[in-house]
């Protein structure tokens, strides 16, 4: 658990007064992956001018912000690089990472995750770019009953604890003159990808299951919302928190079981599930918490999480909610019997 500088103090809201203009170049790392090329299509849809930029591979063996800050500092060379790719750009965003829930820390996975962050911060610095939208993950928060726009984090596995890190080298480095925003994105679905397909599947089975009523609220979201917040956060002329949370959607556990699968999930008592859920993460912590990753989407098909409106609410910046629409149009084709 950490606590770092809050998201509303002015050390961490810098932001340029020059005005975003939708002629302005944005740079996108990440642009091949999921996030990514949906991020890119928005923005030339929107009439923006998009540059891909290529993330440099980078590998971390920090285990905390000042471990991570010394690290940056030293590649000057890739920083130099970097800047170089975004001259002339107005707002840079990151997409790039490991996606990877389930895995093993490594390496490489704190590299794309917890180092790239802070090494591109530096270089939007360096190019003079006015504001610079990093993706992180609400996975930083873990098990705790609600998410929020705190620097509160509580991860709970490999990769949750990569982009936690991440989030603590942002507050930690000092601020330049490019505003730097956080997005903790939640549970994103797409047609296209594979988790949603999975889900489809699940959702249609007999193993589509919630606790309880099924009317908690679930932190699933879509991709369409996600880029429309990415894009307002980017070309928002005033100032924005250091980390800002991916609105909620208004769906509950059950109603994302029910779009997805078109049939009502089967409801368990909330004493079993937890009891199922205790018994096994005590499991997949004597495994090296290598169950960790399907234990929690478990724990969130049965119990969702609740999330806290921030500053998308507040200055009136929620995107429309889209997820219904997209787990619908979900096509699970099951393979044909020869």
């Amino acid at each position: 658990m950490t606590h770092d500088i809050s998201p509303h103090h002015p050390a961490v809201q810098n932001a340029s007064a020059a005005e975003p203009t939708t002629s302005a170049v944005w740079a996108v790392l990440g642009s091949s992956g999921f996030i990514g090329s949906a991020v890119c299509e928005s923005l030339r849809a929107a009439g923006l001018t998009v540059r891909a930029v290529a993330a440099p591979r980078l590998e971390s063996a920090a285990e905390d912000a000042a471990g991570l800050l010394e690290e940056a500092s030293a590649l000057a060379a890739v920083r130099t690089e970097l800047a170089d790719a975004f001259a002339g750009a107005d707002v840079i965003i990151n997409a790039a990472g490991l996606a990877t829930p389930g895995g093993t820390d490594s390496p490489a996975l704190r590299g794309a995750n917890a180092l790239l962050p802070l090494v591109v911060a530096d270089a939007a610095d360096a190019a003079g770019v006015r504001r610079f939208v990093h993706l992180s993950s609400a996975a930083v928060q873990g098990h705790r009953p609600f998410l929020d726009e705190t620097s509160y984090v509580q991860p709970f596995s490999a990769y949750s604890r990569s982009k936690a890190l991440g989030e603590r080298g942002l507050a930690a480095r000092s601020a330049g003159a490019c505003g730097v925003v956080t997005i903790r994105a939640t549970s994103v679905q797409g047609p296209q990808r594979p988790t949603t397909v999975s889900l489809a599947r699940l959702a249609a089975s007999p193993l589509a299951t919630v606790a309880g009523e099924g009317t908690a609220p679930s932190p699933v979201s879509s991709v369409d919302s996600l880029v429309q917040f990415i894009r307002t956060v980017g070309l928002h002329a005033g100032r924005v928190p250091a980390v800002v949370l991916q609105p909620w959607e208004h769906a509950t556990v059950a109603g994302v079981l029910e779009a997805a699968g078109g049939r009502k999930p089967l409801r368990l008592p909330q004493w079993l599930c937890r009891s199922a859920l205790w018994s096994g993460y005590r499991l997949s912590a004597l495994a090296g918490e290598r169950l960790h990753g399907p234990l929690r989407r478990l724990e969130m098909m049965w119990f969702g999480q609740r999330q806290v409106p921030g500053w998308a609410e507040a200055s009136g910046n929620v995107p429309e909610p889209r997820v219904q629409e997209v787990l619908r149009s979900v096509q699970v084709r099951e393979p044909a019997n020869h």
